[in-house]
């Protein structure tokens, strides 16, 4: 059986990694001028916003009060520090440079989640957001890569 308060304290920090990234991709979506990245970054955000609700409502089906919002600048670096001031640049290629290495974190986040011990619901769950985040790090690794190659 899965120790409760370590899988609750596991699910508050996908929440903050899913908020930074809803805020993250929020941010680079308003710094691009691409329609097609624009909306691609958008609909993450909005996807990461989902996948924070539906891990608020486990930690609360477990008992714990969920995170709200994402990592403080106290806390260790997550991966979306510089997107604010990539995005003032409005360099598409350094704002796609710094989303993927958002997700570089995101992804290693959601691994060191998996790796715990989690009940079957919860890992449910936490696999099926993985594939998902493991999917926009790798599209916007190949956008990166592609920008690159056209410089």
């Amino acid at each position: 059986m899965a120790d409760n308060d370590n899988v609750i304290s596991t699910l508050n920090n996908l929440i903050e990694t899913c908020k930074d990234g809803q805020d993250g991709f929020k941010s680079a979506s308003e710094g691009v001028k691409t329609s097609e990245i624009k909306t691609l970054f958008s609909t993450y955000s909005q996807q990461r916003s989902q996948f924070a609700g539906e891990l608020q409502t486990e930690v609360r089906r477990l008992g714990g009060d969920p995170e709200k919002t994402g990592s403080t600048a106290a806390t260790l670096h997550r991966g979306w520090i510089n997107i604010k001031s990539t995005v003032t640049g409005q360099d598409e290629a350094a704002i796609i440079a710094e989303c993927e290495r958002g997700e570089d974190s995101a992804v290693s986040n959601y691994k060191d989640a998996l790796n715990e011990t989690l009940p079957a619901d919860v890992r449910s769950t936490v696999e099926r957001q993985y594939q998902q985040v493991q999917e926009a790090h790798d599209r916007i690794r190949d956008m990166k890569q592609a920008s690159s190659a056209g410089a």
